[in-house]
């Protein structure tokens, strides 16, 4: 707090978009290094759980293989799912293929929405937070003319100073938004990827 007062000459808003730019950081790297580590261990377990499901005798043997494998549960969410068939029940009307297709198409979209999570505030850091900062530097070079001109001096020293402090505002608003796009696009094309491996496992259980 004492360096952004300094900074800003404790100015409110200075302070507070400061404070703004600093959460947003902790936020968007908190979820970029929990995220790169699920992604990882989801990845093989995917790629491993797959071939070790379909070695297994019958389902019954393949689930229990998957539940010392899918370390993450985005595999054995789905095998589960295409055994939940409760006949006498409203669900149950219908054929077979009809049924598996709803609740494996259920069970998936449970697990994207949890392989997707962080992604909607990585998109909002990294369309925010240069905004953010530029606000920051405006009210910043403002503070400063204000105080130049009350002052009653115009020297360039007295110019410089101020203004090249608000500066920092911009591009620190740059360098918190740069990681979280970057994350969002790379961590984007690794759901994609995961998506269309479960896809592609969830049609092969409704064909089982």
């Amino acid at each position: 707090m004492d360096v952004l007062t300094a900074t800003h000459g404790g100015d409110a808003l200075s302070v507070t978009l400061s404070l703004v730019l600093l959460a947003m950081s902790v936020a968007s790297w908190a979820v970029i290094l929990y995220k790169t580590w699920l992604l990882h261990r989801v990845s093989v377990d995917v790629h491993n759980g797959k071939a070790a499901f379909w070695q297994a005798p019958d389902v019954p043997q393949g689930l229990r293989v998957l539940a010392a494998i899918d370390r993450m549960a985005v595999l054995t969410p789905l095998a589960q799912a295409s055994q939940q068939l409760i006949p006498g029940t409203l669900g149950a009307q219908g054929d077979v293929v009809t049924q598996r297709t709803r609740v494996l198409r259920d069970a998936l979209h449970a697990v994207l929405h949890r392989l997707q999570s962080g992604q909607v505030l990585l998109a909002t850091v990294g369309s925010t937070a240069p905004f953010v900062g530029l606000l920051g530097t405006v009210w910043g070079i403002y503070h400063a003319l204000t105080g130049i001109a009350t002052a009653g001096q115009l020297t360039i020293e007295r110019v410089a100073g101020p203004v090249g402090e608000a500066l920092i505002m911009t591009a620190a608003g740059l360098a918190v938004a740069l990681p979280a796009v970057l994350a969002f696009n790379v961590m984007g094309r690794v759901i994609n990827r995961v998506e269309q491996e479960l896809e592609g496992f969830a049609h092969d259980l409704r064909a089982l």
